[in-house]
């Protein structure tokens, strides 16, 4: 089966009941010939150093990327180490990916907030120690260290990050392999950061089209049960809402009146958690009502052939890719199936297997 390395999903989305059950999706994903697969990183079961490697021992064509850990959590050696195991693992189908977290959550967790300077700087680190250079006496942003190296080596390893604002497009464009964009992008918002992506790249003497731009797609087929598709988008949605809301909102030039009425809520200011992991479907219908349609409209949902009609129109957009977000390989079937169906093959065939194109 002809491998679609366009297409890409997250292993263990939303809340997964065990680890192990990254075992069959990825098996799954890569039979169905997704082209790659993506780890997101929680301080609970998903530790991503520990998915990375069991995503790397059940596969052996599937491309496999961190969206995202943050460098402010291992030393940096620990960092380059894991990069440059799993580099050799999977034979280069690995990307690190980074990202900037949830301030609000590392501020409780006594962890520093991650500004671009640092990411930047841990980002030429990580590529002369995987070179072989050996680093002496660092000081910058993203931290001091009298030694960094790892003699015997002399390796590109891909690098991704989840960009958001206009500082994390730009930094993307000119020091990554990769951008992964948000969920819920509006088309006008995908299009503006697909098109900073690549201005920065030019801007720093890059190819453009050598920085694969993602978009990450909530995918929600009506195939599957109504309590399931309401917390794929509104739970998903509501959850993004309590974390980061006002980058959401001002990012897709929304209302902000519409953020302040869903945090004044009643349920959703005294709520305990993430909206899509603890809300029951009843919860769920009444916070619906508090977000607009249009809001939770940039997703592929209705039949595998509506759905793959909204796929195909993030690549009209310009992203290199489409992560089929929020499902699982066996939840996205029938509109893998449906996609495949319609695909045309060349239009892709300068896509590698690795993440990071």
């Amino acid at each position: 089966m002809e491998r679609m390395n366009e297409l890409g999903f997250y292993t263990l989305a939303g809340a997964p009941r065990s680890p192990r059950d990254l075992i069959d999706e990825v098996q799954q994903g890569e039979a169905m010939g997704l082209g790659s697969a993506f780890i997101s990183e929680r301080f609970n079961i998903k530790e991503a150093a520990t998915l990375s490697g069991a995503v790397g021992a059940v596969s052996t064509e599937i491309g496999i990327a961190t969206a995202a850990t943050n460098h402010n959590t291992r030393h940096p050696m620990v960092t380059a180490a894991y990069a440059m195991t799993m580099h050799r693992l999977t034979d280069g189908r690995f990307s690190l990916g980074l990202g900037r977290g949830i301030g609000p959550m590392f501020d409780r967790f006594g962890l520093g907030r991650i500004t671009t300077a640092q990411i930047e700087d841990f980002v030429g680190l990580m590529r002369r120690i995987w070179r072989g250079e050996v680093v002496v006496g660092h000081d910058g942003p993203a931290g001091r260290y009298p030694l960094l190296a790892m003699p015997g080596y002399a390796e590109h390893i891909p690098m991704t990050f989840t960009a958001f604002g206009p500082n994390s497009l730009a930094l993307g464009g000119r020091a990554f392999d990769a951008v992964v964009l948000h969920t819920f992008f509006t088309d006008e918002t995908t299009d503006r950061c697909v098109r900073a992506v690549k201005r920065a790249a030019e801007e720093a003497g890059r190819d453009p089209a050598s920085v694969r731009v993602w978009s990450c797609f909530a995918t929600i087929g009506d195939h599957l049960p109504a309590d399931l598709r309401l917390k794929k988008s509104v739970g998903r949605m509501a959850t993004y809402l309590q974390a980061y809301g006002d980058l959401m909102v001002s990012t897709n030039r929304w209302d902000p009146a519409v953020l302040q009425r869903f945090r004044a809520d009643d349920l959703v200011r005294g709520f305990p958690g993430a909206l899509d992991t603890l809300a029951t479907t009843e919860q769920l219908e009444r916070v619906a009502t508090l977000i607009p349609d249009e809001w939770l409209a940039s997703a592929a949902t209705g039949s595998p052939e509506q759905c793959v009609a909204r796929i195909r129109g993030q690549f009209e957009l310009g992203c290199d890719g489409v992560i089929l977000h929020g499902a699982s390989p066996a939840e996205l079937a029938p509109i893998v199936e449906a996609y495949r169906r319609q695909r045309t093959p060349a239009q892709f065939s300068h896509l590698a297997a690795n993440p990071a194109g």
